[in-house]
């Protein structure tokens, strides 16, 4: 199995050729995503036992009957959740770091890995402002950057020699990770009315002063770039309640934070220079393959005391890396992760063949998208935007429909290949709802959608 003999030579002449000709696709196909279960078990039975199968055989059953019945997030017709659109600079990388099995554990193992990525991290920091020490490392998204984070938060709380079970002030917009984050880390939700679904530091103010107990309130969570409708919250002031109570400001952008590239935009990110931690998913809006999420500290050496796996075989690691001599790193002391794949190395890669200002661009370019779809939705009657989109997130209703005949809407349009775009809620109500990212993604397609709503 570990050898290269005949078998290997067809393995890799066939699987490089299926890899070639999915990266030239232009543009990739959609597909149909769910299967019949029984479908799916006649296709694949026999392969998984005892004796081998000839790779073109299971490489068949994998082009044939697996690849079909996955949605592609990367095609320009996805415009469901949020998509996917890593360059084909990140694709190949992504292939190279799989082939030779690189990780990106500690920098005695993978010294130059973790410095290419680093350097990614430093870009991220700099378009956030955050200061020169900031620092942290790739993880696979945001619910574990969100956990790694808060975890953070939450040791940092403990110092204050208080006994109690600790909270963090969020949103009902707060994405569902933070959710599930508290629930494994025992903390509760101190839950903050909103003005139009946009968290500001005056709501904040007054959700703290009006609460019984605020000295239980370990962090401040703020979304740069809600996902369900693309909404920023008030950054600026939600920083200046946390340094007004002495509490982390947590600022989850694994959506929106890729918006900080694009300079028509930038100003809405005031007072993300002020978080003591920060997230942005690169599999999302800076167009890097999954899995891949940055996880930012504004004092890393918060997050190395908490996350720090201590254990014998691991000394090796840390002897020379206590004190950060020379700039050593081991980013599985700044998440809770131990091993991990360099899954930076595609960024960096793509980042430095195409430029950041080719990312701003292709940025710049789903955002006009949503507006133009705003445009649109404004002078069909049957129509109505339900809110000016602020990203790339569009949501709007048509008159008189229920539920049903959204999902139905939406069926047809994935069976008939031509766009995938699940309904939502929004305020209890089935509405519809755009999420553009890919640069691709043409107004014609928009308009083709649309017109179905009839």
């Amino acid at each position: 199995m570990h050898s290269v003999d005949g078998t290997t030579e067809a393995m890799i002449r066939s699987v490089l050729a299926y890899a070639e000709n999915r990266l030239r696709m232009n543009p990739v196909p959609l597909d149909s995503g769910s299967k019949d279960t029984a479908e799916l078990d006649a296709a694949l039975k026999g392969l998984l036992g005892p004796e081998p199968h000839d790779p073109d055989q299971v490489l068949g059953a994998y082009v044939s009957v697996v690849a079909p019945a996955v949605i592609s997030a990367d095609s320009p017709r996805f415009l469901g959740f949020i998509p996917a659109a890593p360059t084909k600079a990140s694709l190949l990388f992504d292939m190279l770091i799989s082939c030779a099995s690189i990780q990106g554990i500690s920098w005695l193992e993978a010294a130059g890995a973790i410095h290419a990525e680093n350097l990614v991290l430093r870009l991220l920091a700099d378009r956030a402002g955050m200061p020169e020490q900031a620092g942290g490392c790739f993880v696979s998204g945001g619910s574990a950057g969100n956990l790694s984070a808060l975890c953070v938060a939450r040791e940092v709380a403990k110092r204050k020699g208080e006994t109690k079970r600790w909270r963090v002030v969020v949103s009902s917009d707060a994405h569902s990770s933070i959710t599930s984050t508290l629930r494994i880390l025992e903390m509760d939700p101190l839950l903050v009315p909103t003005t139009d679904h946009r968290l500001t530091g005056d709501a904040l103010r007054a959700a703290i002063e009006a609460d019984d107990d605020p000295s239980s309130i370990a962090a401040i969570v703020a979304t740069a770039g809600t996902t369900n409708a693309g909404i920023i919250d008030d950054l600026a002031g939600a920083a200046a309640v946390a340094r007004e109570r002495d509490v982390w400001f947590h600022v989850d952008g694994a959506y929106g934070g890729a918006g900080l590239f694009a300079p028509s935009i930038r100003h809405r990110y005031a007072g993300i220079e002020h978080a003591d931690s920060f997230i942005v998913d690169p599999h999302k809006w800076l167009f890097a393959p999954f899995d891949c999420a940055a996880l930012l500290y504004r004092d890393p050496r918060l997050a190395r005391a908490v996350h720090t796996q201590d254990a014998s075989y691991l000394d090796v690691i840390h002897d020379n890396t206590a004190q950060d001599p020379a700039g050593e790193w081991n980013p599985s002391d700044y998440a809770y992760h131990l091993t991990r794949r360099a899954r930076g190395l595609p960024l960096w890669f793509s980042l430095s063949v195409h430029g950041t200002d080719a990312y701003g661009e292709a940025i710049e370019t789903a955002i006009d998208l949503a507006r133009q779809t705003a445009r649109e939705i404004r002078i069909r009657p049957d129509l109505e935007l339900i809110r000016e989109p602020e990203l790339g997130v569009v949501l709007f209703r048509r008159s008189g429909w229920d539920a049903a005949q959204y999902t139905a809407w939406a069926d047809r349009l994935l069976r008939d290949q031509v766009a995938f775009i699940p309904p939502t809620a929004w305020e209890g109500e089935t509405v519809a709802r755009f999420a553009f990212l890919h640069p691709q993604t043409s107004m014609d397609l928009v308009r083709q959608i649309l017109d179905r709503m009839r």
